[in-house]
């Protein structure tokens, strides 16, 4: 026999708005198009939505009395998805690549980091570069700090340092932001 613990059922989701007959207060102020802003009795209001053929919203239920508009719900709903779809999409999400050093990295594994770090930095992303200190290395710190500020003065071009080298632990971390394309 299997247990019921953890299902839960699913449950439509309830609207944001009350409309037509889930208002249930004697009055509210009414506001919309084509009518006449005041204080009406609900049941004169859901007449006057009837009549146009459309929905008794209730905008704010916290006012006294609750303020309700005559408009189509649906249409309402549909608009106000779409308005949040649009913001979404003009949202970007931030990509973070990472680039490691060692704090002796020769000249040729050097470029080749480099020139990635570029396309990273063109593709839109951000760049965290450290140089990660083994075991006795942390010696060279100087060294690592010289490492990531030539890196910052070859990339200036393609992204500008967010943050400055800073040592944590082992790691010495530098942070490049791509700059806006014009």
């Amino acid at each position: 026999m299997r247990s019921n613990r953890g299902y839960q059922p699913r449950v439509e989701k309830k609207d944001a708005h009350r409309i037509n007959n889930l208002i249930r207060v004697p009055e509210v102020r009414l506001v919309g198009e084509n009518i006449e802003p005041g204080v009406y009795k609900t049941a004169e209001a859901l007449r006057l939505a009837d009549q146009f053929e459309l929905d008794l919203v209730e905008i704010s239920p916290n006012a006294e009395p609750p303020v309700c508009k005559i408009m189509d719900y649906k249409k309402f709903v549909y608009m106000q998805k779409k308005r949040e779809k649009e913001l979404k999409a003009k949202s970007t999400q931030i990509v973070v690549k990472e680039i490691r050093f060692g704090p002796q990295t020769d000249e040729h594994d050097y470029e080749f980091k480099r020139k990635n770090a570029e396309k990273f930095l063109k593709d839109g992303s951000k760049l965290k570069a450290f140089v990660f200190f083994k075991g006795r290395s942390i010696i060279y710190k100087d060294q690592g700090q010289i490492l990531l500020l030539r890196l910052a003065t070859d990339l200036e071009e393609f992204g500008k340092v967010e943050a400055m080298p800073v040592l944590e632990g082992k790691r010495m971390i530098m942070f490049i932001a791509p700059k806006k394309k014009k």
